[in-house]
């Protein structure tokens, strides 16, 4: 170890963040100076320098390896594809029909970022979702993920209420709640995390961090710091065991700061937020992103929100675009405003790659839709649910009694009436690499991994994928030879590729994956020292049969 990295080491350790200059768990190498600042114009695309100049060699170990960019393709004849999520039918699987959910003037139940996990502790899947118009924190429970509880807590009595930070006298006191599981906590009182917005503590939006050992309990605040912006979240980077702040920050619009800190409560406590010293210009909305369907409204994109979440070996980020009207013309017109959510990768937890600016999950403008507009996401962004990811997000209705509520009394507001819906796509399902009746290729960049059995997500029931392993020189490997693979023609999210022998004997060498395809899609691929394909990536929400943040059950087998 060098002095300049003992002493950066030494730095890390006395201020609680991770020093800079480290090589992260998938071969790329953090820049000196960290977090990186850029001269842009926010409306440029923020630089990927991973993806100009990646590793000479890059390690497969944690997580399956999806190709939503060119990271780990060396060459390749298959064409990329981007998909967008798909409606649940039962949507909205969760809506306000309980008298707290109407508060400071109008109906609501739905995640503000909030959370959605699933608690291997009592295999509940949980989510927690603002109740009242930015008014109290509530928690429902489901047993599937589609059919939700509202079951009553000792907090407030007869309701499923565990935070009321709000004063009775308030319009609004409350805005963004962001709550995380977090599985690796030392101190069983802290397993639950929860960063938010408060209003009441002191002069503008405070952000307040508390923590709970059910989700139920909560201490009163641990620390609290004033905010450059109401619309503020928080969320954790595993690669790096970081948290990181994602601060609502005024930059050609709405735009995102950045500042990170291993110790949740360092990162508020510290003054992150309002010293600019310590945070750094980080993303906005840019040119290419979508602009509003009616032209009337269309106006500069700009990024109202930005949540996070780790899914097996990256980072996958949830972007929600704000495309007008202004505030002011929404309440003249009664409407709401668009926000749709756009999704970016990245694999340092800091650069975003975002290729598809078509929406993910989207408003529809229609007003008898309960998702007329402003779209948000949950605050982990996804759940795996067996072969599928579940995106919970909230969508609000065009402004009326009539949507959830007839009582004369109680008043419309335009920025209310919201529900919770559910987005559903294939497990690794953002990108594929296709291939039609001609057999195609994809070859990797030189790669190392620990593990023994090859694993890919494929849709090519009626077609074939095959694999052979290249030295560094592009020689094929013996056995591990195209003739000798057994071919794959199945639709799984999980299926073994085979030769005579396993990967044993190629265990930390660099080498090179090319497979052949034919007929299909391949969304993913990953190597694992289980047999069950346990791919020990990170498993964003949790979801049923995983025990902890990550995956170490495959197929369970």
């Amino acid at each position: 170890m060098t002095i300049k990295t003992t002493l950066l080491a030494l730095l890390a350790f006395l201020t609680g963040s991770t020093y800079a200059g480290e090589t992260l768990y998938n071969g790329i190498e953090l820049p000196d100076d960290w977090p990186p600042v850029y001269d842009r114009d926010p409306e440029s695309q923020i630089p990927v320098p991973y993806l100009t100049h990646p590793p000479e060699v890059i390690p497969i170990d944690v997580g399956r390896q999806l190709l939503v960019d060119d990271f780990l393709i060396e060459k390749t004849t298959l064409k990329r594809t981007f998909h967008t999520a798909e409606y649940h039918p039962s949507n909205p699987v969760m809506k306000p029909d309980q008298p707290w959910e109407y508060g400071s003037g109008a109906w609501f139940a739905a995640p503000f970022s909030g959370g959605a996990w699933y608690d291997p502790s009592d295999q509940l899947f949980k989510m927690w979702y603002t109740g009242g118009y930015l008014h109290s924190s509530c928690l429902a429970t489901s047993k599937d993920g589609i059919h939700w509880d509202k079951p009553t807590f000792d907090i407030k009595d007869g309701t499923n209420i565990v935070l009321n930070p709000i004063k009775p006298e308030a319009h609004r006191s409350i805005d963004t709640t962001a709550v995380w599981l977090d599985h690796d906590a030392t101190d069983p009182n802290e397993r639950f995390k929860y960063f938010a917005t408060e209003g009441g503590h002191m002069k503008g939006w405070a952000m307040v961090y508390r923590t709970s050992p059910d989700g139920i309990h909560w201490t009163d605040p641990l620390t609290k710091q004033s905010i450059h912006g109401d619309r503020t979240t928080v969320f954790y980077n595993p690669f790096r065991k970081v948290w990181v702040l994602s601060e609502r920050y005024k930059w050609g619009g709405r735009g995102r700061r950045y500042s990170e800190n291993s110790d949740p409560k360092k990162l508020i406590s510290e003054g992150a937020l309002v010293n600019d010293e310590k945070g750094v210009l980080w993303v906005a909305g840019e040119a290419l992103d979508p602009k509003h369907t009616v032209a009337d409204y269309r106006t500069q994109a700009e990024l109202y929100n930005l949540d996070a979440t780790p899914y097996e070996s990256l980072m996958i980020g949830a972007f929600s675009i704000w495309q007008g009207p202004a505030n002011g013309s929404c309440k003249k017109q009664n409407l709401q405003k668009r926000n749709d959510i756009l999704l970016g990768f990245s694999r340092d937890g800091f650069h975003w790659n975002r290729p598809d600016r078509r929406r993910f999950i989207s408003c529809t403008w229609d007003e008898e839709s309960w998702r007329y507009g402003n779209v948000q996401s949950v605050a982990n962004v996804c759940l795996v649910v067996g072969d599928n990811l579940y995106f919970y997000f909230s969508g609000r209705a065009k402004p009326s009694r009539e949507m959830y509520n007839t009582d004369e009394s109680k008043t419309g507001f335009w920025d209310a009436d919201a529900a919770t819906g559910l987005a559903i796509i294939r497990r690794d399902g953002f990108a594929s690499m296709d291939a039609g009746e001609k057999v195609e290729t994809l070859t990797t960049r030189p790669l190392t991994f620990k593990g023994q059995h090859l694993f890919v997500n494929v849709d090519c029931p009626d077609g074939e994928l095959k694999a052979e392993v290249l030295d560094q020189d592009g020689a094929v490997i013996e056995p591990f030879t195209i003739d000798n693979c057994q071919p794959v023609s199945s639709d799984k999210t999980l299926a073994s590729v085979t030769w005579k022998e396993d990967l044993s004997k190629l265990s930390g060498q660099p080498v090179r994956l090319r497979f052949h395809l034919s007929n299909g899609s391949l969304f993913s691929f990953w190597v694992s020292l289980d047999k069950s394909g346990a791919s020990h990536g990170y498993v964003a929400g949790g979801g049923p049969g995983f025990t902890g943040p990550t995956d170490t059950v495959g197929n369970g087998e």
